[in-house]
């Protein structure tokens, strides 16, 4: 159909993986009066946007590593758009001192599952790792 003024059909496009860039870690112990933290931040950048990030923090004398399949039923970190193609997203939970008492001492690990609008993912088995100190 060469010369037929029609432009060429259109393909179907390949969702892009996005990228993490500028990730940090912070653990606060909690005290006997106040509970303690743990706050991952990342930016997550993708040509379509960004829907989600998922976060797993895990011991690494467990031996766990997650895989993309464990991050079904995880919590999302939460994600604001700061640039059209970019997002910040922060992951917190607060840790109790019997939490942390119960929990693993020494290297922790952070797994992610970073999700973009058009369908694209990345899979992070070790973002970034804290110290949880006994």
């Amino acid at each position: 159909m060469e010369g037929s003024g029609r432009p060429p059909p259109r393909t179907p496009s390949t969702p892009t993986e996005p990228t993490l860039t500028n990730g940090s870690a912070h653990y606060t112990a909690p005290t006997a009066s106040a509970a303690g933290s743990f706050t991952y931040t990342v930016d997550v950048t993708d040509d379509s946007g960004i829907r989600g990030l998922k976060v797993i923090a895990w011991p690494a004398s467990s031996k766990l590593n997650p895989t993309k399949a464990d991050f079904r039923y995880v919590d999302s970190a939460k994600c604001k758009s700061t640039l059209a193609d970019t997002s910040r997203c922060i992951y917190t939970f607060k840790v109790t001192k019997k939490e942390v008492d119960d929990a693993a001492k020494g290297t922790w690990n952070v797994s992610t599952l970073a999700t973009a609008k058009d369908g694209g993912t990345a899979f992070v088995s070790k973002a970034i790792t804290f110290e949880v100190a006994g």
